[in-house]
């Protein structure tokens, strides 16, 4: 049977354990911060450690795939189990892969993160527009199809997005690339209640959305709280009447604080409120 709309799956867990994602990034400097040797085995104590802190109380979590590929096929191996785990434990996990292709390769990657079966499958994925949003109609369909959510790059924290994100594309010179992208998204979740499962990739360090994001009626992921420099009172300002459907995101800042259980619950329950105050006001 399939389940519920990511979006709303997504509101539910953040109204009951608040509005977080924790990245799950196994940096080499965290590997030896922990303790752990660059090793599959250490790549796995690492994020199960991760998962058993943290899969129980937050709302979702978010491997970054690029790390465990690194490791090869053993990599890949401790991903699955990292992905099984943190939805067994309750969360819902946000794979950051960044996919982005055409034709048949989307619809081969569409498959491995977003459909029933796949030992890859999570409850969302990121993914890239820049082939072009109607590249991404493989993955859209694949993952509307099975109750599952995207996350679509549309305004990102790195300097460098601002030069292709902020220009004007010929086609439609009134709009930014960024501002036709969220667009495209708030078509696909209309009439969605309570948010659709279409979301934006939003950095929280970013000046110039140049975008409605209160229009997208969808998810907003924002990178960049903590370590990236931005804070949680950034969020308000970024999102303005949008910070609703705001997902904040933090990696390092709280996997600093492990590999103690006990570090590494505080430090996101501390996130969480620092998130959940900028959220709410006025």
């Amino acid at each position: 049977m399939t389940p519920a709309p990511f979006g709303a799956r997504l509101a539910a867990a953040m109204e009951t354990r608040g509005p977080l994602c924790a990245g799950i990034d196994p940096h080499p400097s965290l590997l030896s911060d922990w303790g752990l040797d660059a090793t599959p085995s250490g790549l796995e104590r690492f994020a199960m450690t991760a998962i058993e802190a943290l899969a129980d109380r937050l709302a979702v979590l978010k491997p970054q795939s690029a790390f465990f590929e690194a490791f090869g096929s053993a990599g890949i191996a401790v991903l699955e189990k990292v992905l099984a785990a943190g939805r067994a434990a309750g969360a819902l996990m946000l794979l950051d892969a960044k996919r982005g292709d055409i034709g048949s390769t989307m619809a081969v990657y569409a498959a491995a993160y977003l459909a029933d079966g796949s030992p890859l499958a999570a409850d969302a994925v990121t993914v890239s527009p820049f082939l072009g949003f109607g590249s991404l109609r493989p993955a859209i369909d694949a993952a509307l199809g099975s109750g599952r959510g995207l996350f679509v790059l549309c305004r990102t924290s790195n300097p460098e997005g601002a030069s292709i994100q902020l220009a004007r594309p010929s086609g439609d010179a009134s709009m930014t690339l960024s501002a036709q992208i969220a667009s495209a998204a708030a078509g696909l979740n209309t009439g969605t209640a309570p948010m659709g499962s279409i979301g934006l990739v939003i950095g929280a360090t970013v000046t110039d959305v140049s975008a409605d994001l209160a229009a997208v009626n969808g998810p907003l992921l924002a990178p960049g709280v903590g370590a990236q420099g931005a804070t949680a009172a950034d969020l308000a300002r970024v999102f303005g009447s949008a910070r609703s459907n705001v997902l904040p995101t933090a990696s390092r800042s709280i996997l600093a604080a492990g590999p103690s259980l006990t570090g590494l619950r505080n430090a996101a329950a501390r996130t969480v409120d620092e998130v959940r105050a900028a959220l709410l006001s006025a």
